[in-house]
C-alpha cells in the first residue's frame, strides 16, 4: 500500500534506542521486574540508559562472534530483556529470532532444527529445567544471558569488551523473525524486513494521533511478540514514558498504575478481560487512561464498556485493531462511552486508507453475508515476506495478485465495515458464529472469566467456561442466558489455568476440543 511505502527507509532496529535517546534522553521506562541481563539498571531506566545497555550487550554478542546476517534465537526466561536482546542482535547486523518463553523444550528444539544451526541466546534456568541437551547440537553456539552452564558462553564473562559501532543492514533483508501463535500446531516462523516493521508502525500512529506524546504508555504484550518490538520502537521514538509489564496480576497492576498512571494501555484481549476488576479498584488505576487498545484479536464488548467506564478522562476511547502476526494491524474500530455492552463485537471496523485493504472472497459463488461468510483476505505493506523453511506453506496463503488469506471467515456490511465471525478451522456447522455467541454470554453473565465454544466428536458445540475465583457456575442463570441461542451442550467448567493457551493468552481451541474428547479403547 502506497502510504506504507512512502519515505519508508526501514525501522533500523539496532539504533532505535540511540535515536530515541537523542530526542528524549530522560524519558523513563517503568518496569515491574528486574532485567536478568542487568539487574543493576533497576526498574526505572531512562532511554539513555537503555541505549547504553543495548550498545554494551551488542558488543558482547560481537565478542562472542555473532556477525551480520546470522540468525540469533532468543529464548530465555520471561522479561523485557528478551526484547532488548533483539535490538542488540540487530545492532550487530544479526537477525533476531524470538521464541516465547512459554514454548516447551521439544518445540524449541524443532524450531532450532528448522532455522538451521543459529546462535542460541538463553539462560541457566531454561537450560537446566526446560531445554533438551540436543539444543547444543542444533546451535552454532549457545550463549547464556543470565547465569552459567557447561558448554555455553556466559555474556557476563564478556563484560567490559570493546564497544563496536552499529551495523545497519539493507532494510529489504530479513530483520526480525517471530513465531505465530501455534493454535493449529507447530508455530510458523514469520520473517519481517526493516521495511515491513516500519510499515506496521504507521497504522498504529494513526490510532495514537489523538493522544499527547507525554501520555505514559503501558504495555502488557508477550516480549517475544512482533508487536512488542514495533510498539516499543514507535512509543520510544515518539517520546512516551513507557510502562512495561511482565505480570498481569490485577492487584500488582493496580499498585503500579496507582504510582504511574498510564494514559494509554495496550494488551492482549484476554488480559484486558482479566483487568475488568480494576474498574472497581479503590486506587482507581484506570482513572487517567485516554486510550485503551488491544492487539490483533477481537475484544468482547463487555470488556470495552467496563474499562471505558473506569476512566475519568473527558473523552476516553478504545481502539480495537484486527490483524495477525503475519500482517500487523489491518483494520480498526474506535469505541467511546456512547457504545453499550450490546454493541456488535463482530464488527472489527474499517481498513487504514492507503495503508491496508481487505476483501472477502465468496465460498459458494454468492456475495458473502452473515449467513454465508467468505474468506477474509488482506493487503498490507507490513505483511511478512515468508515463513522460514516453509515457502510452500507461505505461497498457499498468498494469491497471485498479492492478497493474503487471513484464515478467518467474515463479511462486509453495507457500510463497509468488516465483520469477523470465526477462524476457518474453528467453524462449527449449524453455528453462524461461535465468537458472537461467546460475546453474548460474556455480556449476560458478568461472572464469566472465559467462555470458549468447541465441538465434541459429534460436532455438538460445547461451551467451556471459567468463572471469577472459580466459583461454581449458577446453572439457572446459565439456562436463562442461553435460552435464545443455538442449541449448546451442557457447559463444562474448568479453571483458567487448565485451558491450553498460546504465548498471547489465546485459548488453543483445537487442543481444547481434543482434551474434552474421551479416550477410546484400543487407541
Amino acid at each position: 500500500m502506497f502510504l506504507q511505502r512512502v519515505a519508508n527507509k526501514g525501522i533500523r532496529l539496532g539504533t532505535v534506542f540511540d535515536r530515541a535517546a537523542a530526542r528524549h534522553p530522560a524519558s523513563p521506562v517503568h518496569l515491574d521486574h528486574d532485567l536478568d541481563i542487568a539487574p543493576e539498571v533497576g526498574r526505572r531506566p531512562t532511554l539513555t540508559e537503555l541505549a547504553d545497555l543495548v550498545d554494551d550487550f551488542a558488543s558482547r554478542l560481537w565478542a562472542a562472534r555473532v556477525r551480520p546476517g546470522e540468525r540469533v534465537v532468543i529464548h530465555k526466561s520471561d522479561g523485557f530483556d528478551i526484547s532488548l536482546l533483539a535490538y542488540c542482535v540487530a545492532r550487530v547486523g544479526g537477525v533476531p529470532v524470538l521464541l516465547s518463553p512459554k514454548l516447551d523444550g521439544a518445540t524449541v528444539a524443532e524450531l532450532l532444527r528448522r532455522i538451521g544451526r543459529p546462535t542460541l541466546v538463553t539462560d541457566e534456568t531454561k537450560l537446566t529445567r526446560d531445554l533438551p541437551p540436543e539444543v547444543f547440537e542444533l546451535s552454532e553456539r549457545v550463549l547464556v544471558a543470565a547465569g552459567s552452564f557447561p558448554g555455553a558462553v556466559s555474556l557476563s564473562s564478556l563484560a567490559g569488551c570493546e564497544r563496536v559501532p552499529a551495523v545497519t543492514m539493507p532494510q529489504n533483508l530479513p530483520a526480525l523473525i517471530t513465531h505465530t501463535s501455534g493454535t493449529t500446531g507447530l508455530p510458523k516462523l514469520a520473517v519481517q524486513t526493516g521495511h515491513t516493521v516500519l510499515a506496521r508502525c504507521r497504522p498504529q500512529s494513526v490510532l495514537l494521533a489523538p493522544v499527547g506524546r507525554r501520555e505514559p504508555v503501558a504495555v502488557h504484550v508477550s516480549f517475544a511478540h512482533s508487536r512488542m518490538i514495533s510498539g516499543v520502537a514507535l512509543f520510544a521514538l515518539r517520546g512516551h514514558p513507557l510502562i512495561l509489564l511482565r505480570d498481569d496480576d490485577p492487584q500488582r497492576v493496580a499498585e503500579l498504575f496507582a504510582r504511574v498512571p498510564p494514559g494509554v494501555i495496550e494488551s492482549h484481549p484476554n488480559t484486558l478481560l482479566h483487568w475488568e476488576v480494576l474498574a472497581d479498584h479503590p486506587a482507581k488505576p484506570l482513572a487517567k487512561v485516554r486510550c485503551f487498545s488491544n492487539t490483533f484479536d477481537a475484544i468482547h464488548p463487555r470488556t470495552v464498556v467496563t474499562l471505558l467506564a473506569a476512566s475519568e478522562r473527558a473523552l476516553p476511547f478504545f481502539a480495537q485493531t484486527y490483524g495477525q502476526s503475519e500482517t500487523g494491524a489491518i483494520a480498526a474500530r474506535t469505541y467511546t462511552r456512547r457504545h453499550r455492552s450490546g454493541a456488535d463485537g463482530r464488527c472489527v471496523g474499517r481498513t487504514f486508507p492507503g495503508m491496508t485493504d481487505v476483501r472477502v472472497v465468496s465460498r459458494d459463488g454468492r456475495p458473502p453475508t452473515k449467513d454465508s461468510p467468505g474468506f477474509i483476505e488482506a493487503l498490507s505493506g507490513g505483511r511478512i515476506v515468508t515463513y522460514l523453511g516453509e515457502q510452500e506453506r507461505f505461497d498457499k496463503q498468498l494469491s497471485a495478485d498479492g492478497w493474503w488469506r487471513m484464515g478467518d471467515l467474515g463479511y462486509r456490511s453495507r457500510w463497509g465495515c468488516l465483520h469477523l465471525l470465526d477462524r476457518e478451522v474453528d467453524e462449527i456447522p449449524g453455528i453462524c458464529s461461535t465468537l458472537e455467541i461467546e460475546d453474548k454470554l460474556f455480556t449476560r453473565l458478568p461472572e464469566l472469566l472465559e467462555v470458549v465454544i468447541v465441538p465434541d466428536e459429534a460436532g455438538t458445540p460445547v461451551p467451556v467456561v471459567c468463572t471469577r475465583d472459580d466459583r461454581p457456575l449458577d446453572r439457572a442463570r446459565w439456562s436463562r442466558a442461553v435460552a435464545d441461542l443455538p442449541a449448546l451442550a451442557e457447559p463444562v467448567q474448568r479453571r483458567l489455568d487448565e485451558l491450553p493457551q498460546t504465548a498471547t493468552t489465546k485459548v488453543k481451541r483445537l487442543e481444547l476440543a481434543r482434551l474434552l474428547t474421551p479416550p477410546q479403547e484400543g487407541r
